[in-house]
C-alpha cells in the first residue's frame, strides 16, 4: 500500500498544532487572570488573592511548559515536511516568527522566571509588575502568530517573483484584512477558556467543601468575565464570520452546506454533506436566516461551493460540523452566563448543585470549541496554504516519502503522549494539594510590612521552600 506523504503530513501537522493550541488559549486568559489576583493582593494586603494567585501560578507554569515543548515543534516541519512552503513565505513569514521571539518570548521567560520564584524576594509592586509583563507577552506573542496565520488566510502586501514571496508593504502584509477580527476573536476565546476553567475548578472545590471561602471569590470573578465575554464573542465570531464571507466565500459555503449559490439561504441545523454528490441530506433548517446573518438581507446571495472546481473545495463534512460544534458550545456558555446572573441573587450560584456541576463539565467545552474553531479555519481554507497563492501540495517537501512521514507521526503521537500524560499528572497533583495555608503567606497590613524588614520576608519565603 502506497502512502501519501501529504495526507500523512497534513495529519501530522494538524494532530501537532491541535496538541498545541489549547495550552496557549489557557496560558494567555489565565496570565490576566493572576495579573489581576497579584495587584488585588499587593493593594489590599489581603492573602486571599496571595492564595489564589499562588495557586493558578503552579497550574500556569505546567500548562506554560507543556506549551513551550509542544510548540517548538510545529517550527521544525516547516523545514521538514513543508519546505516548499517555507522557502517561499520566507521573506515574509522569517522576520515575523523572529519579531515573536523578540518582542514576547524573550519578554514572557524573563519576566516568568520572577513570577515563579520571585515572591519574598523582590518588592510585592515589583511582583505584580512581572505578572502584567508575562500577560502582556502572551498577547504580543498571539498577535504576531495570527498575523502569520491572518496572512497565509487573506495574503497581502506582497509579490511573487521566481516562485517567491516578496513582501512590498509591511503594514498591509503584517495587519492583513483578516487579523483584527481573528486576534480579537482569539482573545475572548481565551478569556472565555481561562475563565470556564478557573469557574469548574472553583466549582470542585465548592462541592468538596474545601477552602469555599477562598474558592467563592474567584467563581465570582470568572462568572462576571463570562458574563460579559460571552456576548462579546458572538458579536466579534459574527464580524469574524462576515469577514471570511467577503474575502474566503468557499470556506464560508464549507461552514453553511451551501452548494448552489442561492439567494435566500437556510441555515441549517442538522445536514449530512455528501461531497461526492455535492449535495446534503437529511437537511433541517431555518428559511433564509443563513442569508440574513451572512448579508443583513433575507434574500441575501451565498455563493456555493459549486463557483469552484472540486479540487479546490475544501472537505466540506469536516468544516460543516467543526463550525457547529464551536457554535454550539457558544451557546451553552451563554446559557451559563445568564444562569450564573440570575442565581447570583443571595448568593446562590455557590450553593446550587447541579450548576456547580454544570460548571466543572463546561470547563473542558472551551478547550474543545478552540481546536472545533482552528478545525473550521484550516480545513476551511484546503486545498490552499497560502489561500488562492500556493496549494499544500505545491508546498510539500519534494524528498519526503510516506514512510519517512508515517515514522514521525507514530513518534509525535508517541511523545505527546507521555508529555500530556506528565502534565495531567502534575495538575492534578496540584489540585488535591489545594492552596496554602493562610498563615503561610507573604501578604500582611502596611502597618506589619513596615515592622518587617525585607530579609525577614525573603528569609520566611526561603523556609517555605525548603518546608515544601
Amino acid at each position: 500500500m502506497d502512502l501519501d506523504p501529504l495526507i500523512l503530513s497534513r495529519i501530522q501537522f494538524a494532530f501537532v498544532v491541535s496538541f498545541h493550541a489549547i495550552f496557549p488559549v489557557f496560558t494567555i486568559g489565565l496570565a490576566s487572570f493572576i495579573a489581576l489576583l497579584e495587584g488585588l493582593s499587593w493593594r489590599t494586603q489581603n492573602p486571599v488573592w496571595e492564595r489564589l494567585s499562588r495557586f493558578w501560578i503552579q497550574v500556569f507554569a505546567v500548562v506554560f511548559g507543556m506549551g513551550v515543548v509542544s510548540g517548538i515543534v510545529m517550527a521544525f516541519q516547516f523545514g521538514t515536511n513543508w519546505s516548499n512552503f517555507a522557502y517561499a513565505g520566507a521573506n515574509f513569514l522569517g522576520p515575523v516568527l523572529s519579531y515573536e521571539v523578540i518582542t514576547a518570548f524573550f519578554l514572557e521567560a524573563a519576566f516568568l522566571g520572577v513570577l515563579l520564584f520571585g515572591r519574598g524576594k523582590v518588592p510585592q509592586g515589583i511582583h505584580f509588575f512581572s505578572a502584567v509583563m508575562v500577560a502582556t507577552g502572551t498577547f504580543i506573542s498571539s498577535f504576531w502568530i495570527l498575523s502569520a496565520n491572518s496572512w497565509m488566510q487573506t495574503p497581502a502586501g506582497f509579490e511573487i517573483r521566481d516562485g517567491l514571496v516578496y513582501v512590498t508593504s509591511w503594514s498591509e502584509a503584517i495587519f492583513n484584512a483578516s487579523l483584527a477580527p481573528r486576534f480579537f476573536h482569539m482573545g475572548l476565546a481565551s478569556f472565555l477558556t481561562g475563565a470556564f476553567v478557573v469557574a469548574g475548578v472553583s466549582a470542585w472545590y465548592l462541592l468538596r467543601n474545601k477552602d469555599a471561602d477562598v474558592h467563592k471569590r474567584a467563581l465570582s470573578m470568572s462568572l462576571w468575565l463570562i458574563l460579559f465575554a460571552a456576548p462579546a464573542q458572538v458579536i466579534v465570531g459574527d464580524i469574524h464570520g462576515l469577514n471570511t464571507f467577503a474575502h474566503q466565500p468557499t470556506k464560508v459555503a464549507a461552514m453553511e452546506g451551501v452548494w448552489e449559490t442561492q439567494r435566500g439561504a437556510p441555515l441549517l441545523l442538522f445536514a449530512w454533506p455528501d461531497q461526492e454528490a455535492q449535495t446534503n441530506h437529511f437537511e433541517v433548517g431555518i428559511p433564509r436566516l443563513a442569508s440574513y446573518i451572512l448579508t443583513h438581507d433575507w434574500d441575501g446571495e451565498v455563493q456555493g461551493l459549486n463557483e469552484v472546481p472540486r479540487e479546490e473545495q475544501p472537505p466540506v463534512a469536516i468544516v460543516f460540523w467543526a463550525f457547529r460544534i464551536m457554535v454550539g458550545i457558544g451557546v451553552l456558555m451563554l446559557v451559563f452566563a445568564i444562569a450564573g446572573l440570575v442565581l447570583r441573587r443571595r448568593q446562590a450560584y455557590t450553593r446550587t448543585r447541579w450548576f456547580l456541576q454544570g460548571l466543572r463539565l463546561m470547563a473542558v467545552t472551551p478547550f474543545i470549541a478552540v481546536l472545533a474553531g482552528w478545525f473550521v479555519t484550516e480545513v476551511g481554507r484546503a486545498p490552499w496554504l497560502i489561500y488562492e497563492v500556493m496549494t499544500h501540495a505545491e508546498g510539500l517537501t519534494p524528498s519526503l516519502t510516506g514512510g519517512m512521514a508515517l515514522f514521525t507521526l507514530i513518534g509525535y503521537i508517541i511523545v505527546y503522549s507521555i508529555v500530556f500524560a506528565a502534565g495531567l499528572y502534575y495538575l492534578m497533583r496540584v489540585l488535591r494539594v489545594g492552596l496554602a495555608p493562610e498563615h503561610e503567606m507573604t501578604t500582611a497590613s502596611p502597618s506589619q510590612r513596615a515592622k518587617r524588614p525585607f530579609s525577614a520576608a525573603s528569609a520566611s519565603w526561603e523556609e517555605e521552600e525548603q518546608q515544601s
